[in-house]
């Protein structure tokens, strides 16, 4: 911590009337030498058992944005003063034991004595959020914003006080826990993720070294307002009533894995201050200031708020852009294919284990009693509703009849995992389930929120230990009636689709119903799918289009979690229920269907012929594999589109397409190319440009349509994605500015897709790899894709993920592979086999490894996470253990 910052304050103490001194943390001095003026101050407020150490990141941030503003005379300048409330850090032991009202009081003072005047912006921790937000009641006039990290200003009626802190308010415990003892202390600091080095925890022990110095954290839990009775509980209650009055711009940066203060508290907050913006850090707990790089976060969000006047000012819409227009007249919504049919007994779905063929005629009627039986049971629009089903009639009427009825509909399949399902719905807040049996176990078993419903009747014990008060029978009976409210709007949200975390935690993306009504018309216009066309859907979301497109559909017989586990058989089977004229399976169902064809007999091998059009995405799929596919369907076109949950049609290309593409690169004058898999030419509407890397590998070019520069792929269409559900900082980077090429064009919406890549000459698309996965050595910046291509021709060589070691720009280039057969455990490649990929690659390998099967995500079965791969190989190649990645 920079000395420079530590200061002491003498403040007349309202309490005794004697002057006591306070610690701060103080950037104002620095400032002065720099000789910038800042725009407002930040004040930071610490919880329990911390002190203003929790806030010196954040102090050392701002100035480092001060040293540069004033270098270059550009950029926001902010003074920040972090406190260490009076008995706590190297602030004064007054012996006074503080309740919440005089610790208000207290900041008051110290801000007097300081003279601080607006704009002001709070920010608070733990109990240090309450205090400061105590503080911001107090002074409209100076507030300007509010940021909050893991803190609580109500405790729900419905929930207990968390665990954590009723154990220490047991009779005999507090005072050991807390005071005679730094077990308190030491029980929070071992809450970070990852674990605190023993530098930084002596940090935060400094201060508190002995119990004499450790009274204030015990007071502190013995402040906690436990019940109406409590001295604190009144003051409690005026500041959260307080905070809904303060309509400033906030900022809510959340660690889910908090024992201490969950999602609940955050939801609280949410609903109190529905101007807030949200960002929730995956994996980051109560130490969230120290598990993970909050301080840009905040620097960057101040910088995009007008927060440098007194008083602030009203909420800013960060993507403006965004904003859609109602559902013109040519629009249709999604379930108007149901309306139209529903006399048509001809069949619109089949569930293939049990076979089950829903007509058109049943499936509408089913929808609307359903979304009839859902308002009566107190499912209103804009709640959210977690569909725990598998791909099956049932989840398809499920989700049309929440979206009819404008509830906003939560897929997380179990293709993530339990792990990543439980923090995609805990994550996503649910109002409501609704699940087959084992879904519905598994939401006990992790307490998941919202009001249970069950796809089947369940006996009285069953439903009563699952918490279940409903089930689809049950709501059908209830809205037999089909009486219904007004349709929801098209700029209403509609869903919330999570992506496949095979590169981080998975993402919640939000669609409003305009935008899934682009992805249906694109999917329409580009693959010519309507009425009557029969649709085998491998990758199960995708199935659930096939009532909006007006098409057969059928999921075939396969494990949703397993893509690997289609066959050839089973894929006929299910396009002869639905006569099929399109088939889409992931890379990784694709290639266990050309492994089985063996099992095919007369009948599959017409059912397949009569396949017009065959579409393969999720991962790049070897030209090799669709001419393997393309000969089981023989009078299919093979396609493999690019896409992403952000934008599920972004560019299309056909096997001959590849084909050419690859032929002109071959055909350049230096007798290569950039490398990468070609996707092909925008589709319909779709827009790509590249936004260039520089020497560091970043995205800082403007983007362009320019051929053969390699950088971030940014699109722009109709049917993009709204927003990232509560993940702020992650659309901010993921927004690119409006781009607007004539002052009289509405300027479009971008996404940064995270993609690299670039385009060709006749415009066509090439993907390079993941921002996150180039390499930037000594010589220069590596994507992996091209590179890895080139490995895979190495007779024998199966799969190949190229990784970077070592310090960016000076990285070590490491090929991790699998071979063909497959090696029995994780070795160094033979002499051999590195020589033949060395030479193969044309780029200076520092190590090869081979294991028997690389990691995969668990959606697609074909994504690898390279960043995962390079801190395996680093370990290995240091010395460590020779185990499986």
């Amino acid at each position: 911590m920079d000395a420079r910052f530590s200061r002491l304050v003498e403040v007349v103490d309202g309490e005794s009337g004697h002057p006591v001194t306070w610690h701060l943390l103080d950037n104002a001095a620095v400032l002065d030498e720099l000789g910038v003026t800042p725009v407002g101050t930040m004040l930071c407020v610490h919880g329990n058992p911390t002190w203003s150490y929790l806030w010196r990141e954040l102090v050392g941030a701002a100035t480092d944005a001060a040293a540069i503003a004033a270098e270059t005379g550009s950029g926001e300048v902010w003074r920040v003063i972090a406190v260490d409330q009076l008995e706590m850090g190297f602030s004064e032991r007054t012996g006074i034991e503080r309740g919440l009202e005089q610790r208000v009081s207290d900041l008051s003072a110290l801000t007097e004595t300081l003279e601080l005047s607006g704009p002001v912006v709070t920010v608070g921790h733990d109990w240090g959020g309450v205090v400061s937000m105590g503080w911001a009641v107090d002074h409209p006039d100076e507030l300007s914003g509010v940021v909050l990290l893991n803190t609580a200003i109500h405790q729900p009626e419905d929930r207990a006080i968390p665990w954590p802190l009723r154990l220490t308010l047991q009779r005999g415990m507090l005072g050991r826990a807390t005071v005679a003892t730094p077990g308190f202390l030491e029980t929070t600091l071992a809450l970070a993720h990852p674990s605190l080095e023993s530098d930084v925890k002596n940090g935060y022990r400094a201060p508190y070294r002995s119990a004499d110095r450790r009274g204030g954290i015990g007071a502190f839990v013995a402040d906690i307002p436990v019940d109406e009775q409590h001295r604190s509980w009144n003051e409690l209650e005026r500041i959260a009533a307080g905070v809904r009055e303060l309509g400033v711009p906030s900022l809510m940066l959340w660690g889910p894995r908090d024992p201490i203060f969950s999602d609940t508290y955050l939801d609280d907050l949410a609903e109190r201050m529905p101007q807030a913006d949200i960002h929730r850090f995956e994996g980051a707990g109560h130490m969230i200031a120290e598990d993970v790089d909050y301080a840009p976060v905040v620097l960057d969000w101040l910088a995009s708020r007008s927060l440098s006047s007194s008083k602030g000012s009203d909420p800013i819409d960060e993507r403006p852009f965004d904003k859609l227009r109602e559902r013109d007249a040519s629009a249709t919504p999604l379930w108007s294919v149901l309306d139209e049919r529903r006399d048509s007994t001809d069949v619109a779905l089949v569930d293939m284990k049990p076979r089950r063929d829903v007509s058109w005629k049943l499936l509408s009627k089913r929808v609307r009693q359903l979304a009839a039986g859902l308002v009566r049971v107190g499912v209103k629009p804009g709640d959210r509703v977690s569909l725990l089903i598998p791909p099956s009639a049932d989840l398809t009427a499920v989700l049309y009849a929440c979206l009819r009825i404008g509830a906003v509909v939560v897929v997380a399949d179990a293709g993530l995992g339990l792990p990543g399902l439980t923090r995609a719905v805990r994550g996503a807040r649910p109002d409501h389930v609704i699940g087959a049996l084992p879904g519905l176990t598994v939401a006990r078993a992790f307490s998941w929120p919202g009001q249970k419903i069950s796809t089947t009747m369940l006996p009285r014990s069953s439903a009563l230990a699952l918490g279940v008060r409903h089930s689809l029978s049950e709501l059908a009976r209830l809205g037999a009636d089909e009486s219904l409210p007004e349709p929801p709007s098209a700029s209403a949200v509609a869903a919330v689709l999570f992506t496949s975390g095979s590169t981080g935690p998975a993402k919640g993306v939000v669609y409003t119903h305009a935008q899934l009504e682009a992805v249906r018309d694109a999917l329409s216009l580009q693959y010519d799918i309507g009425v009557g066309t029969g649709l085998v859907a491998g990758f199960a979301p995708f199935a659930l289009l096939g009532p909006a497109l007006g098409a057969r559909s059928v999921t075939p017989d396969m494990n949703v979690t397993s893509p690997r586990t289609l066959t050839a058989k089973a894929t006929a089977e299910a396009a002869a229920a639905v006569d099929a004229s399109v088939v889409f399976l992931s890379p990784a169902a694709l290639a266990n269907v050309v492994a089985t064809a063996d099992a095919l007999n007369a009948a599959d091998t017409a059912a397949l012929a009569g396949v017009k059009t065959f579409l393969s995405a999720g991962a790049p799929v070897p030209e090799a594999l669709l001419a393997a596919a393309g000969r089981l369907m023989p009078n299919a076109t093979p396609h493999t589109p690019y896409g992403m949950t952000e934008g599920l049609l972004m560019t299309d290309i056909t096997l001959e397409g590849i084909r050419a593409a690859a032929e002109d690169a071959a055909a350049l004058a230096d007798g290569g190319h950039a490398g990468g898999v070609c996707v092909g030419a925008p589709a319909g509407s779709v827009r790509v440009r590249i936004a260039g890397l520089d020497e560091r590998g970043m995205p800082t070019a403007e983007p362009s349509e320019r051929p053969g520069i390699t950088g971030e792929i940014v699109l722009s269409a109709p049917h993009l994605k709204q927003s990232y559900d509560r993940l702020w900082a992650t659309n901010r980077i993921a927004d690119a500015d409006s781009i607007s090429d004539e002052s009289d064009v509405p300027a479009e919406r971008w996404h940064r897709t995270g993609d690299v890549g670039h385009l060709d000459a006749e415009g066509r698309l090439w993907v390079e790899g993941r921002l996150p996965h180039v390499i930037v050595t000594a010589g220069g910046v590596v994507t992996p894709v091209g590179p890895e291509q080139k490995i895979e021709s190495v007779l024998g060589v199966g799969r190949v993920a190229l990784a970077g070691i070592g310090p960016r720009g000076t990285q070590q280039l490491v090929v991790v592979l699998e071979t063909d057969p497959p090696a029995r455990r994780p070795a160094l490649a033979d002499p051999e086999l590195g020589a033949a990929v060395r030479h193969a690659a044309g780029l200076d390998i520092a190590a090869v490894l081979v294991v028997p099967v690389l990691p995969t995500d668990i959606r697609h079965n074909s994504k690898i996470d390279r960043s995962a791969l390079a801190r395996w190989a680093e370990g290995v190649l240091a010395g460590g253990k020779l185990s499986a990645p």
